[in-house]
């Protein structure tokens, strides 16, 4: 199902897993079957990522899994394995099994304006720390482990009753498994730094706030499961237009000739292309126009917002005593009505 070999290594096992799962998850991959082979890629990560299934499975097989797991089923044990909480999020509650995450990382990602409503692709290196390529060969096990960096020793009080104490220990790296100091196979730590190669797509009409995640891909270490990578988008302030939502805003000066008589505007949207919109008669200070799909893409790529701009008049400063007497043997007392 991943397209593994027998010795794959758990670093091995989890970058299978999360190629597959990428590529057949059910938000992402909408061809018929996708969800089916989805749960399918989760249950074998399931089985190969749980030390105790898969040693089981290796012997036993799929038939000696299912019974282990009918088994576990019987006795009650709680929730079961969560693909989507594991390593896709979507608010589904996680079992408590000891497995635990590293960080996650959130990383600010600022656009312009015309980036959000072109889109945009961009190739990132990512660095982040990695499990020494030969980290298993450093655990030993250590049955006084019951989680990363925590012991429990038991101790007789007196005779027939026996406490458990919890301490703090950095060599416990999981439940059962503990790291042996000065380890040859990872001489340099546990950890080793790495680059990696991220495609952030930035889709047509994404807002400010919104993130682009890349699941398990922050720093490794052992007994944890990597956190996410979220790139959260900020707008870069236009000089000129303003967004809400999908609706565009821009505010434009007009002569007072123009506002009278009408006119031709000129524009320069926010990706560069240009238009122009026609008003006849008189317009108002302050009068908001309305200019139908030239606003920002819709998300579901089902066309544009609106454009919205509001007129400012620009009245003169002065006139002369001829402008005036023109001026008012034109308007003269019953202009309003005649316009």
């Amino acid at each position: 199902m991943l397209g593994l070999s027998r010795r794959a290594s758990s670093k091995e096992i989890k970058k299978a897993y999360r190629q597959k799962s990428l590529e057949f998850h059910p938000d992402k991959n909408k061809s018929e079957g996708a969800s089916e082979k989805f749960a399918e890629i989760a249950h074998a990560y399931e089985v190969l990522s749980d030390e105790s299934k898969k040693d089981i499975y290796d012997q036993y097989g799929e038939e000696g899994l299912k019974q282990h797991e009918e088994r576990g089923q019987r006795g009650g044990g709680g929730g079961g394995f969560d693909p989507f909480e594991e390593f896709f999020g979507g608010g589904r509650r996680r079992r408590d099994d000891g497995v635990q995450r590293t960080d996650s990382v959130e990383i600010p990602l600022k656009l312009e304006l015309h980036q959000f409503y072109k889109g945009e692709i961009f190739d990132v290196q990512y660095v982040r720390e990695v499990l020494c390529k030969n980290w298993e060969e450093c655990m030993r096990n250590d049955p006084e482990c019951s989680g990363p960096g925590i012991k429990i020793i038991r101790q007789q009080v007196a005779p027939g009753f026996v406490q458990q104490v919890q301490m703090n220990e950095p060599k416990c790296i999981s439940r059962g498994k503990s790291w042996r100091p000065n380890c040859k196979a990872c001489a340099a730590g546990k950890t080793e730094t790495e680059k990696i190669e991220l495609t952030i797509d930035v889709n047509k009409g994404m807002r400010e706030g919104e993130r682009i995640s890349f699941e398990g891909v922050t720093d490794e270490k052992p007994g944890f499961i990597a956190g996410d990578l979220h790139f959260v988008l900020i707008e870069i302030p236009h000089p000129d237009f303003r967004r809400d939502g999908d609706q565009l805003y821009v505010n434009r000066e007009i002569s007072l000739v123009d506002a009278l008589t009408g006119f031709s505007l000129s524009l320069t949207h926010v990706d560069g292309h240009k238009f122009s919109v026609d008003v006849d008669g008189v317009t108002d200070c302050d009068h908001v126009m309305r200019v139908p799909g030239k606003g920002m893409p819709r998300r579901n790529g089902r066309g544009f917002g609106d454009l919205y701009i509001t007129f400012e008049v620009d009245f003169p400063e002065t006139l002369t005593q001829k402008q005036k007497d023109d001026l008012r043997k034109i308007l003269g007392p019953n202009a309003h009505d005649e316009l």
